[in-house]
């Protein structure tokens, strides 16, 4: 990293890669300091987290030290210290009373920003705040709609358009340029002001990392390589659906209407096999991580025979214990649950009308515990071959941790921990890369563990920043930091208030979920009053179609992997990771390249026949579903159901296969 005085002295710029990263001045310092005074309230995993800081401290003087390091000054007193390295750049108050820190890094005129982690709502984070924090994304995410504010009355869950299971404190710039805050800390992706990217953390010292290159597909190469890149996904994942259903055994005779409309099916996924639990959201699964005999009689026999017809089977999972379920007593007495303040009673909370205990990730001795005798025994050794491995936003920050860390500062690396935890079930039994588990939490370093994420629990409906739209952004952002690997609950999966799935929902989402590396449906929290794929014919024959189209899009998907792999990319992405150039492109988020080859933009408005679409490039696109020849440019696409605009490259070597694809929908 190179440092370079101001004219006069009075400043100073630190560059990375011949980029300015920082600029101090006496009218933009380029660290304000401060004392936190934090009010937190959680509530079911939801949080509403402020600050009222004293004692801001903006020093304007610094001094130049031996070896290269800066002191800043204030009042003449040194108050923070600079150490640059290569590509690294470490501050550190010289009191740690103060414990607010905020850096101002530069920012170019114009210039577009993304990161955040996995964000719903925006993928261009240009002019918002983004609090990084592991949570509750919220139902509804708009403080401006009927939902989200019944949401917020009955228990603060209505969220924002920042909430989110998967935030990661990264920005990555249109200089092609990202910075990495090395910490796990509560802090803020700042984009208000334009002329900087502020980056707010409590903690009174900080570590930042740097890369740069020279386009963004090696950029984002590059950070898959920081974050970890995921685990292959197995050949039977991506080669046909995955049916979500909770009836439980008749689950596997409903599970033959789909396999007679002739539906591509690789796995039968039942949430309910450990229980159910009904609760006035909805139906939620009993959580004791057994196999429920009286709801699954019979069930390794029943998956031995799946296996036999080349299906899989795949379960549910989290990292609490409900406090009636025979497990709970059993990490207990061993010491795996996580403590109350007093650091002698097991912590306690309600998950919406029943009571569970937490798992102590953070003890080596537990989580392998966990794994052995609980995704390993109960799951792994009877056939499962898969799992939602879901939650892991919970921890309350006043629990007393195994490992002696403060909870504030563990939360965000909880989802971490839970899945290094799954992770070493799959590789206690030689099942990494054959069995999946996927996840919707994370945050940094999650990625070389999960081999799937999931966009969480998308309202069922086209509302902008809850419902199917919502899955497109999520996305294209986890994808640019080393997540290749995403899909959703196709169908949608939260209905409260009277919001119940239509038809068209229902074939939209197919259409989408069509087009990603996996495909898998999900019956949602009120089955019972809502559409499933298998209520009437003409949803059956449409979950069906698409279920075929993805399975033959699997020799094409296997070679994306194989990119994940090799370079870093993610199977789904934005269209500016190819059209560096056109800055027309950088907020794009409502369409998304599959692979190089395909260009997808799912109809996501209610009632909506048409669309506009952006084809990138300077070379013609061919129309996928009638063959028609396409130039680059703006377009407004006929799109009616069941013909979604596609396109793909004549180029490509995979033209052959894309031309072969089912134009219409039939049995």
């Amino acid at each position: 990293m190179e440092l370079l005085l101001s004219e006069g002295g009075m400043g100073f710029d630190l560059l990375y890669a011949g980029r300015i990263v920082l600029r101090h001045r006496p009218d933009c310092p380029a660290v304000v300091m401060s004392l936190g005074a934090p009010d937190i309230t959680m509530l079911h995993g939801n949080y509403r987290i402020s600050d009222n800081p004293a004692g801001r401290i903006e020093p304007l003087d610094f001094a130049l030290n031996k070896g290269g390091s800066i002191t800043l000054l204030h009042q003449g007193l040194p108050v923070a210290r600079l150490d640059h390295s290569a590509n690294s750049l470490t501050v550190e108050a010289v009191d740690p009373v103060h414990d607010r820190l905020c850096l101002r890094f530069y920012a170019e005129p114009g210039e577009a920003v993304w990161g955040g982690g996995e964000q719903f709502s925006y993928l261009a984070l240009n002019g918002r705040r983004f609090p990084i924090w592991t949570s509750e994304p919220g139902v509804g995410r708009d403080k401006q709609s009927e939902l989200t504010r019944k949401m917020d009355a009955l228990g603060m869950a209505g969220g924002d358009y920042w909430t989110t299971g998967f935030p990661q404190p990264t920005i990555l710039t249109s200089r092609w340029l990202a910075v990495h805050l090395d910490a796990s800390c509560y802090s803020v992706l700042n984009f208000t002001n334009p002329a900087i990217h502020e980056v707010e953390l409590w903690s009174h010292n900080a570590r930042f990392e740097f890369f740069a290159e020279d386009s963004p597909t090696a950029l984002v190469g590059t950070l898959s390589t920081r974050f970890g890149r995921q685990p292959q996904l197995p050949d039977w994942a991506i080669g046909g659906a995955i049916v979500g259903l909770k009836g439980g055994a008749n689950s596997f005779d409903r599970l033959n209407s789909f396999l007679d409309a002739n539906a591509a099916i690789t796995g039968l996924w039942c949430e309910d096999w450990a229980g159910i639990r009904q609760t006035s959201f909805g139906r939620r699964l009993f959580w004791n991580w057994r196999w429920d005999r009286q709801r699954f009689p019979d069930l390794p026999d029943r998956i031995a025979k799946l296996n036999a017809r080349g299906i899989r089977f795949l379960a549910y999972a989290n990292p609490y214990l409900a406090v009636d379920g025979m497990q709970y007593e059993d990490a207990r007495v061993g010491g795996h649950l996580v403590l109350r303040a007093d650091g002698t009673e097991a912590y306690s909370m309600d998950f919406g009308e029943f009571d569970c205990g937490m798992v102590d990730l953070t003890s080596e001795r537990t989580r392998e515990w966990f794994a052995e005798n609980i995704l390993g025994a109960e799951l792994l050794d009877i056939g499962i071959d898969g799992w939602m491995a879901d939650f892991g936003e919970y921890l309350p920050i006043d629990a007393v941790l195994a490992d002696g860390s403060d909870a504030m500062d563990a939360h965000n690396r909880w989802p971490v921990l839970w899945a290094q935890t799954n992770a070493l079930a799959l590789a206690s039994r030689n099942k990494t890369g054959e069995a999946l588990f996927f996840m919707r939490s994370g945050f940094t370093g999650a990625q070389k563990h999960c081999p799937l994420i999931w966009a969480g629990d998308q309202s069922v409906d086209f509302s902008r920043h809850d419902g199917i739209g919502t899955v497109i952004s999520a996305t294209l952002s986890a994808g640019l930091l080393g997540n290749a690997y995403s899909h959703s609950d196709c169908g949608g999966y939260t209905s409260l208030h009277g919001n119940v799935r239509s038809l068209e929902l229902m074939q939209r989402w197919c259409e989408l979920a069509a087009f990603a590396p996996v495909m898998r449906s999900h019956e949602g929290n009120r089955p019972d009053d809502n559409l499933q794929y298998d209520s009437t014919p003409e949803l059956l024959a449409c979950f069906a179609h698409w279920s075929r189209i993805h399975a033959a899009l699997a020799p094409y998907t296997r070679q994306l992997c194989k990119e994940a792999e090799d370079l870093g990319l993610p199977v789904q992405r934005p269209l500016f990771l190819h059209y560096p150039d056109d800055p027309a492109l950088w907020t794009v988020q409502d369409q998304f390249l599959f692979g190089c080859d395909l260009l997808v933009a799912p109809v996501i408005e209610e009632g909506a026949v048409m669309r506009d679409v952006i084809l990138p490039g300077e070379t013609p696109w061919l129309h996928l579903w009638s063959g028609e020849e396409c130039a680059p440019g703006n377009h407004s696409v006929v799109a009616p159901i069941g013909q979604p605009p596609v396109f793909y490259r004549p180029e490509s070597a995979f033209a052959v296969l894309f031309a072969s694809l089912p134009k219409e929908l039939t049995a």
